[in-house]
């Protein structure tokens, strides 16, 4: 009785001697690595791999069937020792490389070697995508469809998405938002062209050599100067392109612009953002040039301060032109501040 389990393990012991480990490629290979990592747990970082290198992963990994010990234990010993023999890692395509490279190298070669990047180095255009600043995404969002809008922000990180949905007119965000209910049943090989189209469209647009455009960029420089000269300028605009002077007209932003591009919940924080000396003579002059925003500011804040800013202006009475020009376009340029801070929105004419 006592040699049966002697000789039984003496046999199953023989039995495995015999086993010859199955001949495999270096596809089926890395596939069984792959199947014991993600056994034990471990992320192998699939997704760093184009799709169709997960395909033929996968494909490969469906016909190995039962992988005996003696495979599995020659396959992880040829792992082990190619990582053994591994002394340093190169960055994988040229993004990788210019994460490193880019404190090192001219802006010239670097913007170079990013649109060579960026035209395609065979990974997943979404990951290409996802890696570009809003500014090139934002058209998209303004341009394209809801249904292939949600699918983009689908693909962004949720602190990307949230921030370009922000920028969003109320009505755009919300019909963009619902569209995401009705991605589901988009098939993968859909998401994929689409990616693919809109990396595509992107890379294909030539760069600006300015980040705004010619209207953003008139009425920024018109914000800044005093009224008469502002309509000057407008007038003159009038004369040579009547349609280009109107969306400049349109894309002013002055201290009479504030009741309607303003959210009322916005005015603390941009009192806050002001000094109480400009404010004051701010809300002194605007008495006299633009009462609606003065009332619009002084109703949103908080009484007590109201009740103050309010007796000292009207005890200063109204300063200087050109005191009072300079103190309200501190209060503008103080918004124009928090609004590319994020820290406000200011409307659109057809919100306000």
């Amino acid at each position: 009785m006592g040699l049966m389990p002697t000789l039984a393990a003496e046999d199953a012991a023989a039995h495995m001697a015999d086993i010859t480990p199955k001949r495999m490629n270096r596809r089926q290979k890395a596939a069984v690595i792959v199947r014991l990592l993600l056994s034990q747990g471990v992320s192998p970082g699939l997704d760093r791999l184009t799709p169709a290198q997960q395909g033929d992963l996968a494909r490969a990994m469906s016909g190995l069937g039962q992988i005996d010990r003696a495979t599995l234990a020659g396959i992880v010993r040829e792992f082990t020792g190619a990582l053994d023999n591994l002394a340093l890692t190169m960055p994988r395509g040229m993004h990788d490389v210019l994460e490193i490279l880019d404190p090192h190298i001219s802006s010239l070669a670097r913007d170079g070697l990013k649109a060579e990047a960026e035209i395609g180095d065979g990974t997943d255009p979404w990951l290409r995508l996802a890696a570009m600043d809003p500014a090139r995404l934002r058209p998209i969002l303004a341009e394209e469809s809801a249904e292939i809008c949600a699918i983009l922000l689908s693909k962004l990180s949720v602190a990307k998405a949230a921030s370009l949905l922000s920028e969003l007119a109320p009505a755009r965000a919300e019909l963009i938002a619902h569209a995401v209910a009705l991605t589901d049943t988009v098939q993968p090989e859909t998401i994929l062209r689409i990616g693919e189209q809109l990396h595509a469209q992107i890379v294909a647009e030539p760069k600006r050599a300015f980040p705004t455009g010619p209207v953003q960029r008139v009425g920024a420089i018109l914000n800044a100067v005093n009224t008469a000269a502002r309509e000057a300028v407008l007038e003159g605009l009038d004369a040579r392109d009547a349609a280009f002077a109107g969306e400049v007209r349109r894309a002013i932003f002055t201290f009479h612009h504030i009741p309607k591009r303003v959210e009322a919940a916005d005015v603390p924080r941009i009192t806050r953002a002001v000094d109480g000396e400009t404010l004051k003579t701010a809300l002194a002059a605007g008495l006299v040039q633009a009462p609606l925003a003065v009332e619009f500011l002084l109703e949103n804040m908080s009484k007590r301060m109201a009740e103050q800013l309010r007796d000292e202006a009207e005890a200063a009475g109204a300063p200087r032109e050109a005191a009072g020009e300079a103190a309200m376009q501190a209060v503008v340029a103080a918004i124009r501040g928090l609004e590319e801070a994020g820290e406000l929105r200011l409307l659109t004419e057809e919100e306000g």
